[in-house]
């Protein structure tokens, strides 16, 4: 004869008996390791200053899709002898001059960061030759875990941002 007590003890036990198998399956997962910095991160509006001078720049918007910011500590390309991550900050005398940024450039997690002309730039120097719009550069970047993430960027003509470079190498090149 069933009671209601039986039923719900019969009840207990096997709630308690499912809950203790989901309990044991959820332990048994492993943790899932972050991906690497390269599969997470995308430019949009990607773009390289027009000039047939020595030094350019690269800008664009690069977006983090990861659950963990990134780092962005070298890029590289054919366009020129040496790439630097650079910032644009007011010196003592008031003036906006660019700089190698110290660290590179922290993506957070599901965030972005912007390359602008007067802000956070990739600044290529020593060039291989003349950049002219309609040229495409392709920029590699290398992120703090070494993986790496390259896009090809329109060259275009644009004139504005004419900071100057502080730096021993480059004091006074404007840019």
């Amino acid at each position: 004869m069933n009671t209601p007590t039986k039923n719900l003890s019969r009840l207990t036990a096997l709630v308690a008996v499912s809950l203790l198998a989901l309990t044991g399956c959820a332990a048994a997962e492993t943790p899932t390791e972050a991906a690497p910095a390269g599969e997470t991160v995308t430019i949009e509006d990607a773009w390289v200053k027009a000039t047939d001078e020595d030094m350019s720049a690269a800008f664009g918007t690069l977006t983090n899709s990861g659950t963990d910011a990134v780092t962005i500590v070298s890029a590289e390309t054919d366009a020129a002898g040496m790439v630097e991550l650079h910032e644009t900050v007011e010196n003592e005398a008031g003036e906006m001059v660019m700089r190698e940024i110290e660290g590179g450039f922290s993506i957070p997690a599901g965030g972005s960061l912007e390359l602008v002309p007067g802000a956070d730039h990739i600044m290529l120097m020593g060039l291989t030759g003349a950049l002219s719009a309609g040229d495409e550069v392709t920029v590699t970047l290398t992120f703090s875990d070494d993986s790496t993430y390259a896009f090809t960027a329109p060259v275009k003509d644009y004139s504005g941002a004419n900071e100057n470079y502080e730096g021993d190498d480059h004091e006074g090149m404007d840019h």
